[in-house]
């Protein structure tokens, strides 16, 4: 008989076989819920009827739905993935604040502009202890956590392109380093692939790491943020001594701490979240991996700059000038912008002292690095790229999302019949005075009402999505395109003198 990680019960019912049926799809992030028997009625593990969403279209296949399905999975994608957000919950639909809310928890991304640490200095706690060998997250926890670190370090360097990154592990208890702190993702992605050569034994040390963590961050400028972000896989911690003593150090550093656990809630942890996050919830930086889906969304969602608290008000007599004058010479940062030189005979970096034609010369001390962004280790000066500040700007002020497009409002607009973008054909506008299907299956009218079967929460009825300053309809494909990668609407930046002159005009009067 093969083996299977599955249990074996022997002559169950049919009221025992649906007790262990479970549907984890209303679970939010955190804490795994404790389900309770079916047959008490209390309705704590409900069975997942896919099949009862797929309904037949007009012309008699489910097409439609289908269609419906892709689309708001894709819609999905603009979804807030990080419970750092706080917005986890089953709630009504509403409009609060500039975010549009859904049921099952949920809601689009915050685009409300907030002052972000786009500047951010971040270790990555990895758990290599014998906990990591379980199969409960496939094919092991040990080896899904380094396929989704080497992702986490790939697009962490590709949202913030000026910040620094280091990784641990924890291992015997003891704390091993990685990889040392560094902006260049190739190093870290070259350790983590080595990892996969070790085997994960003995038992994790909080203490151990949080130290480890605290000291390579010692160094870290007041301008940016410390942050560790720790992968605990394990229920217990092999500590050498008082780890509240650590604890205490991490806040005296102004060191954050956020957990992704893969096997329950641990009390210290929510310890280390709760002290080092003042003010926030610890439910928004401690979450429980339901599965590898909401797994990758967990570590995905420290991808994003976290926001800066607003700094505590002092008095004259306890010094608040001294406070706003060291604000002020934080607010501005010395940074070099070299330019590419290739040389004619190799000669060393002074980053790594390897032979190398090709880098970047300092603007103050003209020392040669190997790539950018980096510090130049000569004179401590920031090296970076234009593009790399353009690609941290988008933080700091998001791209609005758009708005679902209702039959109604499609229909009176109806010479907006392709995509802005990508010119792709929308679906044909239903007539208001015959009940039919469109032939994309999506909604028709009866008797002059746009209805129809109801798709998918957040998913525009009509395939269009508008823009609500250029007023321009759009695809599915253009708006998660727009919001992920070019972080601009094509039509704000085909208008933008018109839109200007309009705003300018709005202004005077």
């Amino acid at each position: 008989m093969a083996d299977s990680d599955d249990e074996y019960v022997q002559d169950a019912s049919d009221d025992d076989v649906d007790s262990h049926r479970v549907n984890r799809a209303g679970v939010g992030g955190g804490a795994r819920a404790a389900g309770t028997n079916a047959r008490g009625g209390s309705g704590g593990w409900e069975v997942t009827r896919t099949w009862e969403n797929v309904v037949e279209g007009a012309d008699g296949t489910i097409s439609s739905t289908v269609e419906g399905l892709l689309e708001a999975s894709k819609r999905k994608r603009l979804d807030i993935t990080s419970f750092r957000e706080g917005k986890i919950g089953i709630v009504d639909v509403e409009e609060n604040n500039g975010m549009l809310t859904h049921q099952f928890g949920r809601t689009l991304k915050d685009t409300t502009p907030l002052q972000r640490g786009i500047i951010r200095h971040l270790i990555l706690v990895i758990d290599l202890s014998s906990a990591m060998t379980e199969k409960d997250l496939r094919p092991t926890r040990y080896l899904l956590t380094l396929r989704y670190a080497q992702e986490f370090v790939h697009e962490f360097f590709e949202q913030n392109p000026i910040s620094q990154l280091g990784i641990l592990g924890m291992r015997d208890g003891l704390a091993v380093r990685v990889s040392d702190i560094s902006g260049n993702p190739n190093d870290h992605i070259g350790s983590l692939q080595a990892l996969r050569e070790q085997e994960a034994k003995g038992n994790p040390s909080l203490q151990n790491a949080l130290d480890m963590a605290r000291a390579a961050l010692f160094h870290a400028p007041s301008h940016g943020t410390r942050e560790v972000l720790l992968i605990f896989g394990s229920l217990l911690s092999s500590d050498p001594g008082d780890i509240h003593t650590s604890i205490s150090a991490l806040i005296s550093s102004h060191i954050t701490c956020t957990v992704i656990g893969l096997a329950a809630q641990v009390a210290i942890c929510r310890t280390i979240v709760s002290k080092t996050n003042p003010g926030v919830n610890p439910d928004q930086a401690y979450g429980v991996a339901l599965d590898e889906q909401h797994y990758r969304e967990l570590i995905m969602g420290m991808t994003t700059p976290p926001v800066i608290a607003a700094s505590t008000k002092t008095s004259e007599a306890n010094g608040s000038r001294a406070k706003e004058d060291e604000a002020g010479r934080s607010s501005l940062l010395m940074m070099g912008f070299p330019s590419r030189i290739v040389e004619e005979a190799e000669s060393l970096c002074a980053c790594h002292s390897r032979p190398c034609r090709g880098g970047y010369l300092c603007t103050r001390c003209s020392s040669k690095v190997c790539s950018l962004p980096s510090i130049c280790p000569v004179c401590d000066l920031t090296l970076i790229l234009s593009t790399h500040l353009a690609r941290s700007y988008h933080h700091l002020f998001p791209l609005r999302n758009w708005n679902d497009v209702s039959w109604e409002r499609a229909s009176s607009r109806k010479h907006q019949t392709n995509c802005f973008s990508c010119q792709t054909k929308f679906p044909n506008i239903p007539d208001g005075r015959h009940g039919h299907m469109t032939p994309s299956g999506r909604k028709g009218s009866v008797d002059g009402k746009l209805t129809g079967v109801s798709g998918p929460e957040g998913v525009s009825e009509s395939g269009r999505y508008e823009c609500g300053t250029c007023g321009l309809y759009f695809c599915i494909d253009c708006d998660v395109y727009c919001h992920e990668v070019v972080h601009n609407c094509p039509g704000c930046l085909s208008r933008e003198r018109e839109l200007n002159a309009k705003f300018t005009a709005a202004a005077e009067t």
